[in-house]
């Protein structure tokens, strides 16, 4: 080919390659891009491209750094989800467990962060997209990312076992929680329940000021109620819900109570003086009583009766100046000691009642005794014979803890007749020991049954 020949061509060949990159330039620019890469492909650029062996090692490495970092994602995530468990249980709990289980978190975090570094190092340390990656270095790279997540596994799996090992700790703690916010709508419904309850005892007319001091006391607890937890702890928080609620139950629990106890005080006021009056009367007839007792029966038998009249009289006495008080202090609404002196009047209304009767009954004794003995002293032989049966019942001769005692009182009833002979016999004297035998056979008899009932058990047994 001649040169004329190759000027034409070379000149068409330009023309060709001016027309080619007109149309490039009116092309759009993703449309550049590709016409121009199999151009890059072709034209030989300047990656290398070691193939075979080489393209694995990068690929061996890839997988070892995708396999990490899903270890150290699940690491993380499990991680995050055991922080958020022990928060709960020392938020909750704080017991030696709970501590010591918040430690050994802290500890295992220390051991997380440890390999995460050696981790994070590793994946800085290899770019496994450089061009020029030699076989040997992604070979090194694959080691040492394997070494990382081999270390991540190892510690997820410490980790795991230790969330294992918190299930009872976590279990108590969100069940204290699960209770939190139930038992703190409990405690400030018990409040609205008590104020509503006062409301309604003032409007009857009632100031009910200690009660009203009562459910104001309570006001600062309602204040660290609404606070939360968050502030005040968990246990702390529940144990207040459970104080609010306690004390405001009571509260409008005397505030409904209260109207009763107002007409109760009433008529308690009413009863007491009806039974005071009664008792000055029946005081009054102490003295002739006395009279006869003296005129008919040895000074043994009344002389320790003697004061009851003067006693009787100032008891009474008191009792009224008693029933002054409580009617101011229920006057003025102060039912607990309106309460108090009304208990007061009636323990000594019951003490002289008492006094005032032992002398009628003490009369009324000695005219039988006077009259008929005998009585007396058969219906105590026959509670020494009873537990003299009982006590030789299935036995030749008694137990010795039973027979003394009985044999003591027989002498001692022997004792208490002969006392009635003479011109002014003590029956007073003779009553009080006849009773005093009959309690001994009683014990002897009771001391018997327990025996049996004991042998009897262990027979059993």
């Amino acid at each position: 080919m001649t040169a004329t020949h190759a000027r034409p061509r070379a000149k068409a060949s330009g023309n060709r390659a001016v027309k080619d990159v007109v149309v490039l330039m009116l092309l759009p620019v993703p449309l550049i891009v590709a016409a121009a890469l199999p151009a890059a492909f072709a034209g030989g650029g300047t990656r290398r491209w070691f193939g075979g062996r080489g393209e694995n090692q990068r690929a061996d490495a890839q997988a070892a750094k995708d396999a990490a970092a899903e270890a150290f994602y699940e690491l993380d995530t499990a991680q995050r989800d055991l922080r958020i468990s022990v928060e709960t249980i020392t938020a909750v709990d704080g017991s030696p467990r709970a501590r010591r289980a918040a430690e050994d978190f802290a500890a295992l975090g220390r051991r997380i962060d440890e390999v995460s570094h050696n981790y994070i190092t590793a994946v800085d340390a290899h770019d496994l997209d450089r061009d020029d990656l030699e076989p040997s270095v992604a070979a090194g790279a694959r080691t040492e990312l394997t070494r990382a997540k081999d270390e991540l596994v190892r510690v997820k799996g410490e980790l795991d076992r230790f969330a294992e090992g918190l299930g009872p700790l976590l279990g108590s703690a969100e069940t204290q929680l699960a209770r939190l916010a139930p038992a703190v709508e409990r405690a400030r419904q018990a409040l609205l329940g008590a104020s509503n309850a006062l409301d309604a005892v003032r409007a009857s007319g009632l100031r009910a000021e200690d009660l009203a001091a009562r459910l104001a006391a309570l006001a600062p607890e309602l204040t660290k109620l609404n606070q939360g937890a968050g502030r005040h702890g968990v246990a702390e928080t529940l144990q207040r819900a459970d104080l609010v609620l306690r004390d405001a139950e009571a509260v409008r629990a005397e505030a409904d109570r209260l109207p009763e106890r107002a007409a109760e005080i009433d008529r308690r006021l009413v009863s007491l003086r009806t039974r005071a009056q009664a008792l000055t009367t029946r005081a009054g007839q102490v003295e002739p009583v006395l009279s006869e007792l003296r005129r008919r029966f040895s000074a043994a038998c009344w002389q320790d009766l003697q004061p009851v009249p003067e006693q009787a009289a100032v008891n009474v006495r008191q009792a009224e100046e008693k029933l002054v008080e409580a009617a101011a202090a229920r006057a003025e609404q102060r039912w607990a000691d309106a309460t108090a002196r009304l208990s007061t009047v009636r323990a000594l209304l019951n003490a002289t009642d008492e006094a005032v009767s032992a002398a009628g009954d003490r009369l009324r004794r000695l005219d039988a005794v006077a009259k008929d003995p005998q009585a007396e002293i058969d219906r105590t032989r026959f509670a020494i014979r009873d537990a003299q049966r009982l006590a030789m019942a299935g036995r030749n001769t008694p137990d010795p803890r039973h027979a003394r005692p009985l044999d003591d009182s027989v002498a001692r009833l022997d004792r208490a007749i002969a006392g009635l002979e003479g011109r002014h016999p003590d029956y007073w004297h003779f009553l009080t020991e006849t009773e005093a035998v009959r309690q001994a056979a009683t014990r002897v008899v009771t001391a018997i049954r327990e025996d049996l009932g004991g042998g009897a058990g262990a027979g059993g047994g």
